[in-house]
């Protein structure tokens, strides 16, 4: 059975903190474009008020969140419980996009161990909370991180990072532009 809240609750913010993996889903205006959802774990999320959360985003494939949330917007999380009682918990808002050079960047970036990848901090403000059963998700392990991110970062180098971005981040694959530029 679902619930809705106006705002994160303590024992959100708790639950929350002890997930490992997180999702976030963002859409186009346009009824052709591709609704993205995109799996995040490591260090990086945070609950800054009971309606503000935000994420540090590392360099990735597509950068489908900055260019959604630039044009409308729209940002979905998500949180289930893959351990202990089940759970499911949607955070509903309006996000937006804080790069490096951003006056936002210093205040918001303590927050983290910042990495070698990092594009971006995503900023949503919350405007629904819910929670439902989460009855069928299926129990997991917790094994660790992978490291594979950073290590590619680190081959990379800042230069080639730059670079990787200019060609893989400027425009969804819907051909929005991000944040980025």
């Amino acid at each position: 059975m679902s619930k809705f809240f106006n705002s994160i609750q303590n024992q959100h913010k708790a639950f929350i903190e002890k997930q490992k993996m997180f999702f976030v889903a963002s859409a186009p205006l346009s009824a052709d474009g591709h609704v993205n959802l995109s799996p995040k774990g490591l260090d990086c999320f945070r609950v800054l008020s009971d309606n503000r959360v935000m994420y540090m985003d590392i360099i990735g494939s597509g950068n489908e969140t900055s260019a959604h949330i630039l044009e409308n917007g729209r940002i979905t999380l998500m949180f289930c419980a893959f351990d202990g009682p089940p759970l499911i918990l949607r955070l509903y808002g309006k996000g937006y996009t804080v790069l490096p050079h951003d006056e936002e960047w210093p205040t918001l970036a303590k927050h983290f161990d910042l990495l070698l990848s990092t594009r971006q901090i995503i900023v949503a403000d919350i405007e629904q909370v819910q929670t439902s059963c989460g009855f069928s998700v299926p129990l997991y392990n917790y094994a660790g991180e992978r490291d594979h991110a950073i290590k590619w970062a680190e081959n990379k180098g800042a230069e080639g990072l730059e670079k990787y971005k200019e060609e893989k981040n400027r425009l969804s694959m819907d051909g929005l532009p991000t944040a980025l530029y």
